[in-house]
């Protein structure tokens, strides 16, 4: 500390000695630390799974509920013609209380029931997405096998 002083003094050093700063590293390192952390967030969202090819992230919720009704619905109509013998029409199916929904829609899907003689298929229909958007709406069914699976 003597020394550089007495540098100072003779005129041998007439620089400015640069003082480090701790604020400064604590913002850099703050700001560093942010830019990570939003890439982070911004890749982990670009990069979200999604429930079928073509709909977006968003979707899955609402898919996963049209699936979840589709069960419902195919084992409500499994039941009811274990007891009558024959397939019935949505509302007839929650009218007799062999299904405990009370709607036949969910975000825009409407749930429709067809009937060949011990057969029956449910589908759930939504209306088509805007000309360009990007989004899709897949048309989901399930039958008397149990098995959901997207129609055209």
């Amino acid at each position: 500390m003597f020394a550089r002083a007495r540098i100072l003094r003779s005129g041998l050093a007439s620089a400015r000695v640069p003082r480090e700063t701790p604020g400064m590293r604590a913002l850099v390192a703050i700001l560093v630390s942010c830019a990570l952390l939003f890439g982070v967030y911004h890749y982990y969202f670009k990069k979200m799974p999604v429930t079928d090819e073509g709909t977006a992230p968003t979707q899955a919720i609402s898919l996963t509920g049209v699936r979840g009704d589709l069960m419902q619905i195919a084992q409500g109509e499994r039941g009811y013609i274990g007891q009558n013998g024959h397939c019935a029409p949505l509302d007839e199916l929650i009218s007799s209380n062999s299904l405990a929904m009370s709607r036949t829609e969910r975000d825009g899907y409407a749930y429709s029931v067809a009937c060949s003689a011990g057969d029956f298929s449910v589908t759930a229909r939504h209306a088509p997405a805007a000309a360009g958007s990007p989004i899709r709406y897949p048309t989901l069914a399930i039958d008397q096998n149990m098995q959901v699976r997207e129609v055209d």
